[in-house]
């Protein structure tokens, strides 16, 4: 079909991948007036957020933090919806733990005022500086999730606004969190907390700009929250009002080519099956949907443009099944016993296996009962480590060791002979399921070198075919892949219009 024609009847959209972003965009195409079918490689939607069941337990097995309950709510209200609508949601307060040691650890408040005193008691006078760094983490979230997570970032041209310029430099875009953090505060423990919650951004704190402090303010007052069932309600929640927009999914359906003529993606293969459309969003990985399943005059970059980029990191989880209720830990747990720089140095100056490794530990039945048997305890471990490395389960189980013993001396919870079965994910599995780039787990890092503009185009050079998700903007997270399903919809609405394809 020629896009210039007046289409007679609904415009065909293949989303490709119901990860978030795919479904996001998939819901407001259908929305709009679109024909919408979304191909799923794996057997249910979700993308890295899936879930596995096993004797009675149930593990979401990738994102475990409900940060930013504004973006969620904002997505659902498109619908006609609120998040009540769909799951029940639990402020945890502790927001997390962070171990330092045996006997040392620190419990992050949800309230401001318990916060507030948590900084006088370890660093006094720090308050105040607190304050200035909340105000100004405040700014840059709301104008970082107003002026500028919603643009698509096709050209620098974009960013020059007189209103946008004075933001700027209040943004702080071209400082980095460390310097940042470590001017305002002195105490580790402090600085360790702020500099946290930019691990979600897949870069270390030297190299993230101090924009992302605003992090910290979704961390800090907007809050940790938990959806009660789990993770996957979320997964639920957008699945649902895709299908009420009518939206069709299809599952174990991979696609193995996308078919181009004359700049125009004709039809979507998958297997012997062909799918017809007037236009393609790509929530699959990037970097497979074009060096894969596009040919080389089709792709916008070469395979050394993806190699010269700077990968998030992948991970090492273990899926973990308890026959005994934990003491003395949290649902969201960090064990910060060991030295941070040198586990980073580690994923992205050296890329190696670490040595002393960081990890996470997150207990949802503590939480929630309805996730694991009576009497029992769903646990997962997860430990970052660099991308592309090779990945055997001799290094699993080694990995393995060393978390369950670390874990076992600091919360003095011995559970090596309460395990009644563990799986492990790393790697390996994300290449196989999801064809992730190096597998990555988190996409790509959100360095100054790779921020709005700088990433891989949402835009590709076929005429009616966009990429959304995590490799593309405005980033890594649940949140910000809403955000991307949005934008990425956005512009194909507006293609399909300037196409005479939908009505203007």
């Amino acid at each position: 079909m020629n896009l210039k024609e007046t289409a007679s009847s609904k415009p065909k959209v293949v989303v490709i991948g119901a990860g978030f972003a795919g479904m996001a965009a998939a819901a407001l195409m259908a929305k709009s007036g679109c024909e919408v079918t979304v191909l799923e490689k794996n057997e249910m939607a979700g993308g890295r957020a899936r879930t596995w069941q096993k004797d009675g337990f149930t593990f979401d097995m990738g994102p475990s933090w409900y940060w930013m309950p504004d973006v969620f709510e904002n997505y659902y209200a498109l619908f006609g919806k609120t998040t009540a609508d769909f799951y029940e949601l639990k402020r945890l307060d502790p927001s997390y733990r962070i171990f330092f040691g045996k006997n040392e650890k620190l419990d992050i408040p949800a309230t401001v005022e318990k916060l507030y005193q948590l900084f006088e008691d370890l660093e006094p006078g720090s308050s105040k500086n607190l304050n200035l760094f909340l105000d100004q983490a405040e700014y840059k979230y709301r104008v970082g999730m107003n002026e500028y997570v919603f643009k698509p970032s096709h050209s620098v041209m974009e960013y020059f606004d007189p209103r946008l310029a004075v933001s700027g430099i209040k943004l702080q875009l071209l400082g980095n969190m460390r310097k940042h953090v470590q001017k305002l505060f002195k105490n580790e423990k402090l600085r360790k907390l702020l500099e946290f919650p930019v691990l979600f951004l897949g870069a270390t704190p030297q190299n993230t700009p101090a924009l992302y402090s605003l992090m910290n303010y979704a961390d800090l007052i907007l809050g940790t929250w938990y959806p009660m069932g789990g993770m996957h309600k979320i997964v639920s929640a957008m699945q649902q009002i895709a299908e009420l927009e009518g939206v069709k999914f299809l599952f174990n359906s991979e696609v193995t080519e996308i078919k181009v003529e004359e700049n125009e993606v004709k039809f979507i293969n998958v297997g012997n099956n062909k799918f017809e459309a007037d236009f393609v969003i790509g929530n699959a990985d990037y970097h497979h949907l074009e060096q894969q399943l596009l040919q080389k005059k089709d792709r916008r970059y070469i395979e050394s443009y993806w190699q010269k980029r700077t990968m998030a990191p992948s991970c090492l989880l273990f899926y973990i099944g308890l026959n005994k209720k934990l003491t003395d830990v949290l649902h969201h747990n960090l064990f910060f016993d060991q030295d941070f720089d040198k586990h980073a140095e580690e994923i992205y100056a050296k890329p190696a296996w670490p040595t002393e490794p960081l990890f996470y530990a997150c207990c949802p039945s503590i939480t929630d009962e309805n996730v694991a048997p009576e009497n029992c305890e769903n646990l997962f471990f997860l430990m970052p480590i660099a991308p592309g490395l090779q990945d055997t389960e001799t290094q699993r189980e080694k990995y393995f060791t060393l978390m369950l013993e670390r874990f076992e001396t600091i919360t003095g919870n011995k559970i090596a002979d309460h395990i009644l079965f563990k799986r492990s994910y790393a790697m390996n599995d994300f290449v196989k399921d999801y064809h992730a780039f190096k597998g990555n787990a988190y996409g790509l890092a959100n360095t100054l070198s790779q921020t709005a503009f700088l990433k891989p185009k949402m835009e590709s050079k076929i005429k009616n075919f966009l990429y959304t998700g995590q490799l593309t903007v405005p980033g890594p997270g649940v949140p910000p892949a809403i955000v991307s399903g949005r934008v990425a919809a956005n512009e194909s609405i507006r293609k399909l219009k300037k196409f005479g394809l939908l009505k203007k």
